[in-house]
């Protein structure tokens, strides 16, 4: 459908609930991928034409996917789904509500895991989870930066209160994983594998991430904030930012990834499942459902961490979630702290696309 000048109605832009800053209403006026005039769109939000132009110009370098239509106006790629808590709290299994606690989702923060971290240091035992459409500062493991392109995936963060210490919380990153592919599977999507010690993958690419952060007492009371990543849709010109082989749900679904909102309550209710169960189980409750989705078991992969990097085959983990690596014939058990684990398969691919993209 597209808008003109004549027939665009000067009227308010849906309402998105958020807590925080409001959604930018040119965002929600784009978001069903309708065709709007520069100066509908204007006349629609009491601006000038000069900052439409502008506030298009941001949204592009934050990755939405705004088209300029020779003539006629702006439109986007495919209509986006944006981000809200009545949505997500409807996807949450009943018996989960109370576990997964507050949800706030933000138009814009530093990161999800930072702000449910300033949370835990100031609050009581509440449960509580976060989500945002922008990340300025998002992370992945060992100081990377964790980039998502607006509406383009999710990013999502759960506190979470455990009574024993830190040391017995070995293994949750690997949880949390488990509760992804769960979640994944719910919404249809069966291909999803983990690699340890905190990947989602789908067909060898990277799908996901997750983050777990402790905080507390290392004996005991402690919390752990559990940040998980995934793409929904990035687009080929975010991809092409990527330094290593990803993929994402419109690709595994032939672009037709499931509602953002339904995903995201599916990955919370999941995850305080698989929490609970942890808590009073440990790891040792999911070692063999982790074997079924284990990415890297039987394969040749890269150790590369402290003065060394050498080569080893993968063979599990152990009950506490370290990787089990055959290395000369003998079994070390690898932490993840120590370490960054490669595929050498996934290495490779690498190399090629970096070499492709160098050759443009």
């Amino acid at each position: 459908m597209k808008r003109t000048d004549r027939d665009a109605p000067a009227q308010a832009a849906p309402a998105v609930r958020v807590r925080g800053a409001s959604v930018p209403a040119l965002v929600a006026t784009l978001a069903s991928g309708a065709e709007w005039s520069g100066s509908s769109l204007a006349a629609t939000h009491g601006v000038t034409r000069a900052a439409v132009w502008k506030q298009i110009e941001h949204l592009r370098e934050l990755g939405l996917p705004v088209q300029a239509v020779a003539g006629r106006g702006y439109r986007l790629d495919a209509p986006i789904e944006l981000l809200d808590v009545q949505a997500i709290e409807t996807a949450i299994a009943r018996e989960r509500r109370a576990a997964v606690g507050t949800i706030d989702v933000h138009w814009q923060i530093d990161s999800t895991s930072s702000e449910l971290a300033r949370f835990a240091s100031a609050s009581s035992d509440e449960a509580r989870a976060c989500l945002a459409e922008i990340q300025t500062q998002g992370r992945g493991r060992r100081g990377r930066s964790w980039r998502m392109p607006l509406g383009g995936g999710i990013a999502l963060s759960q506190l979470r209160r455990f009574d024993v210490g830190m040391a017995a919380l070995a293994g949750l990153s690997l949880v949390a994983g488990i509760a992804v592919v769960r979640a994944l599977r719910d919404a249809g999507v069966e291909d999803a594998a983990l690699k340890w010690p905190n990947d989602i993958v789908a067909n060898g690419r990277k799908l996901g991430g997750i983050l777990v952060e402790l905080g507390g007492d290392a004996l005991g009371p402690c919390h752990a904030i559990v940040g998980i990543g995934l793409n929904v849709a990035i687009g080929a010109s975010e991809g092409a930012r990527i330094d290593q082989p990803w993929t994402d749900l419109a690709a595994l679904t032939n672009a037709r990834a499931p509602s953002r909102n339904r995903l995201a309550g599916a990955v919370l209710s999941r995850l305080a499942e698989a929490l609970d169960t942890f808590a009073a189980d440990g790891f040792d409750a999911f070692a063999s459902e982790y074997a079924a989705h284990d990415a890297l078991a039987g394969r040749e992969i890269v150790i590369a961490g402290g003065r060394e990097t050498w080569n080893g085959v993968a063979h599990g983990v152990t009950s506490r979630g370290a990787l089990r690596v055959m290395r000369d014939g003998v079994e070390v058990a690898v932490d993840s702290g120590e370490v960054s684990v490669r595929d050498t398969a996934n290495v490779r691919a690498t190399h090629v696309a970096q070499r492709e993209v160098a050759s443009r």
